[in-house]
């Protein structure tokens, strides 16, 4: 059986950006996801360019849109504003989370009249009854965890708070996956978590995103795109690797996919392709 599909895109802030998103979105949206997610910049920049972006691919694609909504750099008042936003512009799912500091600041710093994170934003969006809240999970370590549970515990004060489901950070191999999901069951969290699929469409890109998530990176996987760069087969490499993570991810009982598409649809629409989802013809059109 195919497993349910979603898409992340983040929203433009060029011309030239705007082209590929929508080109982006053109092409998945074939593929019937679930859902589809529109994060904010880091510090909250792109919160207007978020809310059009999502607001259009509602709108023209019939899509069903989450948009993030963070903690960053903004009062209750401000945030939930813009939580009411969404809902009169019918967007019903939310991924809330704290958010990455402002380009420049070290670490996250509360606003004076703020959320102080991610649990007390989730709280106040179940408290509205309006939307469906999904939030972030670590199956690595998170680079501000303080002990080997942190991020299980987290993860379980967001559900208890009101949260319906999670989507986790990217990682490598299935197994870290299924260790962290045997460790929230074992603490009692029975909510869905979907794992977070980022297909290698730049390997030193990449390298350099795990490190700054905390995201561990496996010798092998390190060898492989050694090798493959120097024969010129990263783009096989990588479609490969990635649909053997999901099907390791399927075949232990995965049965959702959130796929980081960096706006850039062809390695991720190989990838799901690969794995039997064939698009919708009747559902392409022209951004």
């Amino acid at each position: 059986m195919s497993p349910r599909i979603s898409f992340e895109f983040f929203p433009p802030q060029s011309l030239d950006a705007s082209f590929r998103l929508w080109q982006t979105v053109n092409t998945l949206s074939a593929l019937s996801p679930e859902f589809v997610s529109v994060t904010y910049g880091a510090g909250g920049t792109t919160r207007d360019l978020t809310h059009d972006a999502v607001k259009i691919i509602g709108r023209q694609y019939g899509l069903n849109v989450a948009a993030h909504l963070t903690c960053v750099d903004a009062t209750r008042a401000e945030t939930l504003a813009i939580a009411e936003r969404y809902a009169k512009a019918g967007v019903r799912e939310i991924v809330a989370l704290r958010g990455d500091p402002p380009k420049g600041q070290g670490s996250f710093t509360r606003h004076p009249d703020g959320f102080a994170d991610s649990c007390e934003l989730v709280a106040a969006l179940a408290e509205t009854g309006k939307f469906h809240i999904r939030v972030g999970a670590y199956p690595d370590p998170h680079p501000e965890a303080q002990s080997g549970t942190s991020d299980v515990d987290w993860l379980k004060r967001k559900i208890d708070a009101g949260a319906h489901s999670a989507i986790t950070q990217f990682f490598f191999e299935a197994e870290t996956f299924f260790r962290f999901r045997d460790a929230c069951a074992a603490a009692g969290i029975d909510a869905t978590i979907i794992p977070g699929i980022l297909p290698i469409e730049n390997w030193g890109g990449t390298a350099k995103f795990a490190a700054r998530c905390g995201a561990q990176i496996p010798a092998w996987l390190v060898d492989a795109f050694e090798t493959a760069e120097r024969d010129g087969r990263s783009d096989l490499l990588a479609t490969a690797i990635c649909t053997e993570l999901c099907t390791d991810l399927i075949e232990g009982g995965v049965e959702d996919l959130h796929f980081y598409t960096l706006n850039k649809p062809n390695l991720t629409r190989d990838v799901v392709h690969a794995l039997g989802i064939a698009p919708d013809v009747t559902l392409e059109k022209v951004a």
